[in-house]
């Protein structure tokens, strides 16, 4: 079990020091080269930036002895690209890129949008933080290639779960959360001409306004139905090429300072935008949104179509799966309507990975129970109606090999693969020139960095 803790400390050590959010040249550590593996130097500095965000984040309390773990899975991670030249080891461009694009809308998503990832990095554009972490999202790739070359062999039998699950002490066991599945059937009523014209007139009459000298930010506060920018006078921030709505983006980088566009529609709905600055690849504008209103009668309508569908299930004329593709306007149709856990992969959700809106119904529902039609929104605000289907709920409870045999056999496989990745490490440092600094040689390591 130690070997597998291990594991996953790298695991997220990787990710700290992959893409933390403040740049190295700002630490004030005095630089010394603290560890050579191969032709590969580790820094002072590379430690204590590392050191100082698990404590930022609470991770630590003061424990100084963990800068010999960090120490060691650098060790581990400049083997990996010592190894990699050697072997010839290279990522692509375009796998470094699209790494950097999902890691900068995750951490901007984090922060409350780009405007703040921007401010965290003081100031800095999108374009220079993804200039400053592409090597380092492009050494990271490399070392996860080459530890997948590794472990890409290796396999756990029946057997092999069996046997690690035997192996675990009682009280370390680990404990299972309470985890439900849910399905959904959902029907989206389409927004009327009236509707849509409704939305274009009211912004042809602001933008009428702004013609006559009206200020477009006021207007926005007053108007506009995006909630994140509309406190800001509706700018959004400098946003780089690729990351908006295909037809904002296509009218917003044609803009002038102080133009403003004619009514655009996206997937969110009609908008007008404004020019404010472009620079290259990235542009700052703002704009007014207005989202056509789905009325009040399609509603109804909507709601009396899931009505007769949660009827016909009721009286089992068909089943939830098969209704839920027949009838339903959600992706998950093809899935039995379930629910997928983006996080995970899987159908499988702790309580607090739902929906305020979801969790609230289907807790108190029972295993099997569907949930009458009830009023729902997508995430790009589209209203609607959804017959909710509690399909599992399991209560917490100490792992076993007949209720959690997958979870188990993941265990059972990252801990084959950390004997792998041990072996390997043996192998490799003892035909490649390893030094550390006096004052981390009395570190105790997990793995065999120098022959004994």
């Amino acid at each position: 079990m130690k070997n597998m803790k291990k594991t996953i400390i790298f695991l997220v050590l990787i990710l700290v020091a992959g893409l933390r959010f403040s740049y190295s040249q700002q630490s004030k550590v005095i630089n010394q080269v603290v560890a050579v593996v191969g032709s590969k130097m580790i820094m002072l500095s590379d430690i204590e930036d590392q050191y100082a965000q698990y404590v930022l984040q609470g991770y630590l309390k003061g424990d100084t002895t963990f800068k010999c773990t960090l120490l060691e899975d650098l060790m581990f991670q400049k083997l990996l690209l010592n190894q990699a030249d050697l072997d010839s080891v290279t990522v692509t461009d375009a796998q470094v890129e699209a790494d950097l694009d999902t890691r900068i809308a995750y951490f901007s998503k984090q922060l409350g949008g780009e405007e703040a990832l921007i401010k965290y990095h003081n100031g800095k554009s999108i374009l220079e933080i993804k200039a400053f972490y592409r090597d380092v999202i492009r050494n990271m790739l490399i070392q996860k290639t080459m530890e997948d070359k590794i472990t890409e062999n290796i396999k756990v039998t029946p057997s092999d779960v069996k046997k690690f699950f035997n192996t675990i002490p009682k009280d370390s066991i680990p404990k299972i959360s309470s985890e439900l599945e849910v399905g959904q059937i959902v029907k989206l009523p389409k927004i009327n001409d009236v509707e849509k014209q409704k939305a274009k007139d009211k912004l042809e009459a602001i933008r009428e306004r702004i013609r006559k000298g009206e200020d477009f930010a006021t207007l926005a506060v007053l108007y506009s139905e995006d909630a994140v920018t509309a406190t800001k006078g509706g700018e959004i921030g400098l946003t780089a090429r690729g990351v908006l709505d295909p037809a904002f983006e296509a009218a917003a980088f044609k803009l002038k300072p102080d133009s403003v566009s004619p009514v655009i529609l996206s997937a969110f709905g009609y908008h007008i935008i404004q020019g404010i600055e472009r620079r290259g690849d990235e542009v700052n504008v703002r704009h007014i949104l207005i989202t056509p209103k789905v009325a009040t009668e399609d509603l109804l309508k909507a709601k009396l179509a899931l009505d007769s569908v949660y009827a016909l299930i009721k009286a089992d004329s068909i089943t939830f799966e098969k209704a839920a593709l027949k009838y339903s306007d959600d992706a998950s149709k093809v899935n039995g309507g379930l629910l997928v856990n983006t996080a995970t992969g899987t159908s499988k959700y702790e309580p607090d990975e739902l929906s305020s809106s979801v969790f609230f119904i289907v807790d108190k529902m029972k295993v099997g129970e569907i949930s009458q039609p009830v009023p729902m929104k997508t995430d790009e605000g589209k209203q609607g109606y959804r017959i909710l289907y509690l399909k599992s709920r399991t209560e917490p409870h100490l792992a076993n090999i007949t209720d959690d045999y997958d979870y188990i056999q993941t265990l059972a496989l990252k801990d084959k693969q950390n004997d792998a990745v041990k072996a390997w490490i043996k192998k490799k440092a003892a035909a490649t020139y390893i030094h550390i600094a006096d004052e981390y040689k009395n570190c105790t390591f997990n793995y065999s960095w120098f022959k004994k």
